[in-house]
């Protein structure tokens, strides 16, 4: 799901701005260096190619490689492999020096597109299986969700993979009777000792912002500690004032109160609708993970 910024900022931005604001990103994050003392593992940093996808569609090749110029070591796939195989993927990504550690991939159709997503998940190195969207305003329609994703996760996890699941907003706001949300029956019906969380902090605030919460990152924070099951991976994304997505360091969201509070395996830089252009928001989320201190 995108939400997609007004001509005003995206004029103003590239009209002479874009310099400005990936100082900006890199800038209170340098401001707190030596302050603190806990930074995130080089190591960490991925980006998630939907954020570059229109340079994708352009040059795949061109952007995977400047992806790499920049200094990420992972990604985590996207909209497929454009052409190649799996193998063949593997192969070019070894050249550049990246790895593909995580995936964003639906729930199977059946048990033969599961165990081909799983072949080329063991092919490709990855780490990680995560389900990117589901939406219903039916409880059975979530609770039969999680339970193919419980047995996906089972086959997954022979493999050597682990399987997630990726929130938005909805899921924490959309009510299916009695104040229960999809995100309640998520967290009681997948099973923790096979599932994990990949959160998408944009769009935790985002739902605390639509359930009313007056410190939507404290929501945020709580959402991490109650859930059974386990937050391995971050989606670091930013939020402007006006609640679009924001290159990471320009908007408002606190990421040092939750980077502090909570440490996981996989630091994702993403943003759907870049401020200026992909490459900028790439090199802005990467530059920020590098320098901010907490």
């Amino acid at each position: 799901m995108c939400y997609g910024y007004g001509p005003s900022r995206r004029a103003l931005l590239a009209a002479g701005l874009g310099a400005g604001a990936a100082a900006f990103a890199a800038g209170p994050a340098a401001a707190s260096a030596g302050s603190r003392g806990h930074r995130v593992p080089p190591g960490l940093i991925s980006i998630q190619l939907w954020t570059v996808r229109d340079d994708l569609s352009r040059d795949y090749d061109a952007t995977l490689a400047y992806l790499a110029e920049i200094g990420y070591p992972k990604v985590e796939l996207a909209l497929g492999y454009f052409g190649r195989t799996a193998a063949q993927l593997r192969q070019f990504l070894d050249g550049l020096g990246i790895r593909s550690t995580s995936s964003h991939d639906g729930i199977s159709a059946d048990d033969a597109a599961l165990h081909t997503k799983i072949e080329n998940a063991v092919t490709l190195g990855q780490s990680y299986l995560v389900v990117p969207y589901l939406s219903s305003s039916s409880e059975d329609q979530w609770k039969a969700w999680a339970e193919r994703m419980n047995v996906e996760a089972e086959v997954a996890r022979s493999a050597g993979i682990r399987y997630g699941y990726h929130n938005h907003a909805h899921e924490f706001t959309t009510d299916l009777g009695g104040g229960r949300t999809p995100w309640d029956v998520l967290t009681a019906e997948l099973d923790p000792r096979l599932v994990h969380l990949e959160l998408d902090l944009y769009w935790a605030v985002t739902g605390g912002v639509g359930r009313g919460v007056a410190d939507p990152v404290r929501f945020t924070l709580d959402v991490i500690r109650r859930a059974p099951q386990r937050v391995l991976q971050f989606h670091v994304k930013d939020r402007h004032l006006d609640g679009d997505m924001a290159d990471l360091g320009t908007g408002t969201i606190d990421f040092r109160r939750i980077l502090d509070a909570h440490r996981v395996k996989e630091y994702i830089v993403e943003n759907d609708t870049p401020d200026v252009t992909p490459r900028q928001t790439a090199e802005v989320g990467y530059r920020y993970l590098r320098e901010i201190r907490y």
